[in-house]
C-alpha cells in the first residue's frame, strides 16, 4: 500500500498531485558503479521509466513529464547521445504498439526539428494515437531546454502580434505558446541523483512547484520513492503567494 494513503481519514488519497515531473538523473552514475559503459545505464534508466509510468498511471496520477534529453546533452559523445537517441527509437516503437490498448497518451516536449527523421516519424505517431484518447498522459522532454522553450514561445508571440492575430500578453496567453500548452503546471517536481537545481527544466511552467531531491539515482529508483516524493508533497502547505486560513 502507498505510504500517503495509510492515514486514517484518507486524506493522502485525495491529495495526489495531478503532475508529477522527474528530471531522470544519475544514468551514467549507476553505470560506472557497475563498471558498466554509460550506455547501460541509460538502458536501465529507460525501463524505470516504463516502470515509474505504470505505477504513476495506476495511483490515479494524470500528467507524468520527465526530463530525456536537454538542448545541452548535444555536448555528450556520439556514441552516447546515439545510444540514447536508439533507446527513444525503441521506447517510442513500443509505445506505438501499447498506447491503443492501454489508452496512454504520449507528448513529446522539445523541439524535434534536428531529431534523426525515424525519431520524427514516430513522434508524429504516437501523437495521433494520441488525440484520439483522454486520461493519463506521459510528456517526454526531449531536444528541450527551458529558456529556449520561452524564447521560442516570445519569438510565437511577436509573430502573431505583428500579424495582428493576437493582442495582450498576459501570462494565460503566453502560456499557449508554450510546448506545455494545455497542460497543467508540475505539482510536484523530484530530481534523483544528488543534485539540487532544475538544470532548465520547465522554468516557465515550474514557477509554484513543490521540488524534491534525492540521492537515489534513477535507475534504482521505484515505486516507493514516488511514495515517499507524494507523501512529502503531502506534508507542505502550499499557499501560492496567499497566506494560511
Amino acid at each position: 500500500m502507498a505510504l500517503f494513503k495509510n492515514d486514517a481519514a484518507g486524506e493522502g488519497a485525495k491529495n495526489l498531485p495531478r503532475h508529477i515531473a522527474i528530471i531522470l538523473d544519475g544514468n551514467g552514475r549507476w553505470a560506472k558503479k557497475r563498471g558498466l559503459p554509460r550506455t547501460a545505464g541509460h538502458a536501465a534508466g529507460a525501463e524505470t521509466f516504463r516502470r515509474i509510468a505504470t505505477y504513476c498511471k495506476n495511483l490515479g496520477i494524470d500528467y507524468l513529464t520527465v526530463y530525456a534529453f536537454s538542448t545541452e546533452n548535444w555536448k555528450r559523445p556520439r556514441e552516447e547521445v546515439e545510444a540514447i537517441m536508439g533507446l527513444l527509437g525503441k521506447y517510442l516503437r513500443e509505445a506505438v504498439e501499447t498506447m491503443e490498448r492501454d489508452h496512454i497518451r504520449l507528448k513529446i516536449l522539445g523541439d524535434p526539428s534536428i531529431l534523426p527523421e525515424s525519431l520524427r516519424g514516430l513522434i508524429a505517431e504516437t501523437a495521433d494515437i494520441s488525440a484520439h484518447y483522454e486520461g493519463f498522459q506521459a510528456n517526454v522532454c526531449l531536444n528541450y531546454g527551458g529558456r529556449d522553450e520561452i524564447v521560442r514561445a516570445a519569438r510565437r508571440f511577436a509573430e502573431d502580434y505583428k500579424a495582428g492575430r493576437a493582442s495582450e500578453l498576459t501570462e494565460e496567453s503566453f502560456s499557449s505558446y508554450m510546448f506545455s500548452a494545455g497542460i497543467p503546471d508540475p505539482d510536484l517536481i523530484i530530481r534523483p541523483g544528488g543534485e539540487m537545481r532544475l538544470s532548465n527544466f520547465l522554468m516557465w511552467e515550474s514557477a509554484y512547484s513543490e521540488l524534491i531531491f534525492t540521492d537515489v539515482l534513477w535507475p534504482d529508483f521505484t515505486g516507493e520513492d514516488i511514495d515517499a516524493a507524494i507523501a512529502e508533497y503531502q506534508r507542505r502547505d502550499r499557499r501560492f503567494g496567499g497566506i494560511k486560513k
